[in-house]
């Protein structure tokens, strides 16, 4: 079966760098404009209060959860509400100690250093961070063997924000070193279908309350994706020259793009047959999947499983993902008995 690369992209969680410039314009001016994660934006605004009153940086922070739901956002409000300049970064580009050290010594007192993807700062990288989230200070081994000395710099105090879809993936000490850790969690229709609302003023686009719920239902729990679904319906409706877009509207667009009600597309249907039928309901193995889709195993894990799971159509055991009885359902077949599956 053929796939669908503008469909997947259009669901895909992920930044991508061919991002319109104004994908940057729908992100809020102001911590009170953030949409959802209302328990996270409480606890933030406390914090961003307290560290005011004291004139102090506020103190490290990780956000952790799945791709697309605003943690990069959070950051720059983060800053914006302290009123601090901000570095950013991702772990990938850190590939020397002398890359962190010319960051953190260029940090302006109560600075934000944001790592993006920060599970994947190199371990002689990441080492540096130590001294420099607890003490504000640097040591520095110069040369090597016998004529090796030590040169200590200190730091203006300044915040870290991590931010990670692999929390599991960061070392013990540098976890222990963050003084606030959060986790993003899922947006629930009726928080997706207000940032739909705010997106489409900012597009200049008409919307129905039944098309901003029609989007919202497809848009995996995550505002990036609900972006993306909105630009992509926009440009039918401009093209098809219809005005308000209704929720037919909405329809015809995602059925092109290969999306069902329920927010499924081409690929996710593709990954539930492969579990149910080629491998009787699973358990089956993340790197078998890969193969047998041709897809990358990441791809698998951080674009299509959290939303399948979310949905309640597989499971991850010990053993492999797991085909559930409402996967069945969803594609019409009935459970192998026990017996027929060792066969």
């Amino acid at each position: 079966m053929p796939k669908t690369p503008a469909t997947s992209q259009t669901l895909d969680p992920r930044s991508m760098a061919g991002e319109p410039p104004r994908e940057r314009s729908l992100r809020p001016a102001h911590l009170s404009e953030f949409v959802g994660q209302d328990t996270l934006k409480e606890n933030l605004s406390i914090m961003i209060r307290a560290a005011r009153k004291r004139g102090e940086a506020l103190e490290h922070v990780l956000l952790y959860g799945p791709p697309g739901l605003g943690k990069t956002t959070l950051a720059h409000l983060l800053a914006r509400e302290t009123g601090a300049e901000m570095i950013t970064t991702s772990g990938p580009a850190l590939e020397r100690p002398s890359e962190m050290v010319g960051l953190l010594t260029s940090l302006k007192p109560r600075g934000v250093f944001f790592i993006d993807e920060i599970h994947r700062v190199p371990r002689s990288v990441e080492e540096y961070l130590y001294g420099a989230m607890e003490d504000f200070r640097l040591d520095i081994l110069l040369d090597r063997g016998p004529a090796a000395r030590s040169v200590q710099l200190h730091l203006h105090p300044f915040t870290l924000i991590g931010a990670t879809t692999r929390v599991g993936l960061l070392t013990s000490p540098l976890l222990g070193r963050f003084g606030f850790s959060a986790h993003l969690d899922f947006y629930p229709s009726e928080h997706l279908a207000q940032l739909l609302r705010r997106s489409a003023a900012i597009f200049g686009v008409a919307l129905t309350p039944e098309a901003e719920q029609a989007i919202a239902r497809c848009s995996r729990g995550t505002p990036r994706v609900a972006n993306r679904l909105l630009r992509r319906v926009r440009d039918y409706a401009e093209v098809k020259e219809i005005s308000p877009i209704s929720v037919e509207v909405v329809d015809a667009a995602f059925s092109l793009l290969r999306i069902d009600a329920r927010g499924l597309h081409e690929m996710d249907r593709r990954l539930l047959a492969a579990i149910v039928e080629k491998f009787a309901g699973g358990p089956v193995g993340l790197g078998t999947l890969a193969a047998v889709l041709g897809e990358e195993e990441d791809t698998l894990e951080d674009l299509l499983e959290p939303f399948l799971i979310q949905q309640g159509l597989i499971e991850r055991t010990r053993r492999g993902r797991e085909a559930t009885r409402r996967a069945y359902e969803f594609l019409g077949v009935e459970p192998r008995r026990p017996q027929e599956r060792l066969l």
